[in-house]
């Protein structure tokens, strides 16, 4: 009877000493709060619960997989130090209306490999184009000024641009254009300004705000910075690219503030994400973000409940739609600020006061690119974007 407690014993500190390896795969399950279908949706993992399986198998050779469909899907590290250490693993996926659906990372098998995507994001900076910072994805693309093109204005040289806003570049195919324009545009001054099919730069900026350019409000004034003075690029595709740009002091009232703005862009998103923060002595005062209304020929919709703000106009006869979306705990109010001089005119969304970081988004969508064609459908994409960033994807690990 001893002997046989002893070979228990043995059996069950084997047992144990086995469970004790490190585990081969982690679930985690994705849950949908809300009564609508949610397609190519970003996943950010909480790398805590993946630290043993990164440090036996490394970043690169991990994967996520659908469990009920077992299919691996596409996913992109961020070193968002440039240290060397990733500091954040996206995926996308599509959960349906109040669904919750499996999800297992684990090492790649033998004979596997990682999935790609035909579609990328991507971003960089633009020296043969003055100083251009430029990004795109799927959908959509943007750009904004440096140093360089500032400089060219106050010394009254050819080239230059003085504006912090955000200008559009209007495409209407699912591939990068960003490269192939600038190209064009050496080869041919102006070309990019010359829709040959894959869409071009019709938009305006000046010194607006453009799409989604910052400022403070204060005393029935817009106080805005000038150009950026550094970039750095921290990640491109193909689900997100990001980067930071760096804005010197400027004068507010009779403080001096300075900004950093750390922006994104999603594969399959008309919204790029704008998070500025804020360095300076005292309170800050309300921060306001632009759509400027040109003309003031199109129509505004303000909705300080829903936090959503759009801007509908006809743009060489093809109809524009351009956004905001903020969350509730930082907007004060919407304003339609109109004015009789040129660039002046905005749909200003004025944050609340005294905030020292600002979070929203900005974008725009083009009737010719066949992706909305009225400023409802517009209204609703926006609707929908801002319900969805209010309410999150769940994840939970198991």
């Amino acid at each position: 009877m001893r002997d046989c407690c002893k070979i228990l014993v043995f059996v069950g500190i084997f047992l144990l000493s086995f469970g004790c390896e490190t585990p081969k795969e982690v679930r985690f399950d994705i849950s949908n709060p809300i009564a609508m279908d949610r397609f190519q949706e970003t996943i950010e993992l909480d790398l805590t619960h993946l630290k043993s399986l990164i440090s036996e198998f490394g970043h690169e050779q991990l994967v996520v997989q659908n469990v009920e469909t077992g299919a691996l899907l596409v996913n992109q590290w961020i070193d968002f130090n440039g240290d060397g250490q990733m500091n954040q693993w996206i995926f996308q996926t599509d959960v349906a209306s109040k669904a919750k659906q499996g999800y297992v990372v684990r090492p790649l098998a033998e004979g596997e490999t990682q999935p790609t995507s035909k579609q990328s994001t991507y971003s960089r900076f633009v020296p043969e184009r003055t100083d251009d910072y430029a990004w795109e994805n799927d959908r959509v693309a943007f750009r904004t000024y440096g140093p360089e093109a500032q400089r060219r204005v106050e010394e009254n040289e050819f080239g230059g641009t003085l504006t912090s806003g955000m200008d559009a570049w209007l495409k209407r195919v699912d591939y990068p254009i960003i490269n192939k324009w600038y190209k064009k545009n050496e080869e041919e001054v102006g070309a990019y300004h010359i829709d040959t099919g894959e869409g071009y730069d019709p938009y305006h900026v000046g010194p607006s705000r453009g799409i989604g350019g910052l400022g403070f409000w204060m005393e029935d004034s817009l106080y805005t910075s000038r150009n950026f003075i550094k970039y750095q690029k921290l990640a491109e595709g193909p689900i997100r690219t990001v980067f930071k740009l760096s804005y010197n002091s400027w004068q507010v009232g009779e403080q001096m503030i300075a900004e950093e703005k750390l922006i994104s862009l999603d594969l399959g998103s008309n919204m790029t994400r704008f998070q500025s923060i804020f360095t300076g002595e005292g309170s800050f005062p309300a921060a306001a973000v632009g759509i400027t209304l040109h003309d003031n020929s199109g129509k505004t919709h303000i909705d300080n409940s829903a936090g959503v703000f759009s801007y509908w106009e006809e743009i060489d006869q093809s109809m524009l739609g351009t956004g905001i979306v903020i969350t509730a705990d930082q907007l004060d109010k919407g304003v339609d600020k109109k004015v009789d001089y040129v660039d002046g005119s905005h749909l200003l969304v004025i944050t609340k006061p005294g905030q020292e970081k600002v979070d929203y988004y900005a974008g725009f969508g083009w009737e010719r690119s066949k992706q909305y064609t009225s400023h409802g459908e517009w209204n609703e994409y926006l609707n929908q974007f801002a319900e969805k960033v209010n309410n999150p994807l769940q994840v939970e690990f198991l």
